[in-house]
């Protein structure tokens, strides 16, 4: 059973580089696919990429709230400083 499944991870290797080859919609490494389907050669095209802009966003802003503090002998409890 070990062998079946070693045969059939490296087929499914084969086939996954296989599919490499058939790049740009099956047209193959060089070529496009052209306004009417048919394959184009890329020879002489060049690719211009224009730079992002450059976006700077402000700090956000982290609001702590302040802690509640009850006197000596008091404990915060439903919403309020109460006695024990």
């Amino acid at each position: 059973m070990k062998y079946l499944f070693a045969v059939a991870m490296v087929a499914s290797a084969v086939v996954g580089f296989t599919e490499a080859a058939s790049a740009a919609g099956g047209c193959g490494p060089g070529w496009y696919r052209g306004p009417y389907g048919g394959c184009q050669p890329m020879a002489g095209r060049r690719v211009v990429v224009a730079p992002a802009p450059v976006v700077v966003a402000p700090a956000p802003v982290v609001v702590v709230p302040r802690a509640r503090v009850c006197p000596y002998g008091f404990r915060w409890y439903a919403g309020r400083c109460r006695p024990f």
